[in-house]
């Protein structure tokens, strides 16, 4: 074999298995939407706007912020991911909205 034929695949082989993505809501009318952040690069504004956005198009819509949740990413992120599930489902939220700021 010549230096021409010898390949090396730069990636590694899958360790997780894709699932499909749920389904979106028709419409955020009447919807409890949750907002996760990292607390990085200005999120606590820009929830606030995209808040009052929301609210504007979609009578009912209700939201939890993030300071419910804990950052998403730090020290605590591995507590705060494990209890994401629970804390959504006692909240009754709808669906997420997650900022991530680099």
């Amino acid at each position: 074999m010549n230096q021409l034929e010898s390949v090396v695949w730069p990636r590694s082989a899958r360790t997780i298995i894709s699932r499909p993505l749920a389904a979106r809501l028709a419409s955020l009318e009447g919807k409890r939407i949750a907002f996760l952040w990292d607390y990085l690069f200005r999120g606590d504004e820009i929830w606030d706007l995209l808040k009052a956005e929301l609210a504007s198009r979609f009578p009912g819509i209700s939201f939890v912020d993030w300071d419910q949740f804990g950052s998403t990413h730090g020290e605590d992120e591995h507590r705060v991911l494990a209890e994401l599930p629970g804390k959504l489902k006692a909240l009754q939220v709808d669906a997420v909205v997650s900022g991530m700021g680099c």
